[in-house]
């Protein structure tokens, strides 16, 4: 376990490797699983303000969906705002291309310059997770291990990229640059240490 600026981050992130592979999963995390992606408080106004925006990147399912359940939904056992799903499967906000891979509609119109959202922060930092109690300030991120993810691990090994790095990117938007140096210097501080 390792404290950065008050947040607990798993020493899985520093030791275990990751590279997402499109081509050997197709994006099953947005398909699998029993539940929509997490979502914070400030993105529910995020999504009903860019919903309108969305229309040519949901599929009619998806569409169908968020009309039966809404632009998101609340998960009573987990006290947390999710994705909608479509049938009990993939995310409503999920589209696929012309591989079969799954791509966030939302992504894709923030790619094509529709919005200025990527998507939510739970998605971008996958396969990091956070656990969070904000009623007592507690943080904490895991690495979320998941079967459908092991070309990802095992091409992590391969190019030797520690899952801190391979969500660079996420932690930067979700908690700065200083946060990520500090996770940054204590990965290499225990690299040169071993």
């Amino acid at each position: 376990m390792i404290i950065i600026q008050d947040k607990i981050v798993s020493d899985e992130l520093v030791e275990e490797q990751f590279l997402c592979q499109l081509d050997a999963c197709k994006g099953a995390c947005c398909w699998e699983g029993d539940a929509g992606a997490p979502l914070e408080e400030n993105e529910l106004a995020i999504l009903e303000d860019i919903y309108p925006q969305l229309g040519p990147y949901i599929s009619p399912a998806g569409e169908a969906a968020i009309r039966q359940e809404g632009i998101y939904t609340y998960d009573e056992e987990d006290k947390v705002h999710r994705t909608p799903l479509i049938d009990n499967g993939p995310c409503a906000y999920m589209t696929l291309d012309q591989d079969g891979k799954a791509q966030c509609g939302i992504e894709k119109a923030w790619q094509d310059g529709k919005i200025d959202f990527r998507k939510p922060i739970s998605c971008h930092l996958y396969p990091v997770r956070i656990s969070a109690k904000p009623d007592i300030g507690f943080e904490a991120l895991n690495y979320d291990r998941w079967d459908i993810c092991s070309a990802a691990c095992s091409a992590g090994k391969e190019a030797q990229l520690p899952i801190y790095r391979f969500v660079k990117e996420a932690l930067i938007r979700k908690y700065g640059e200083d946060f990520y140096e500090e996770l940054d210097q204590y990965a290499q501080h225990v690299k040169t240490a071993k």
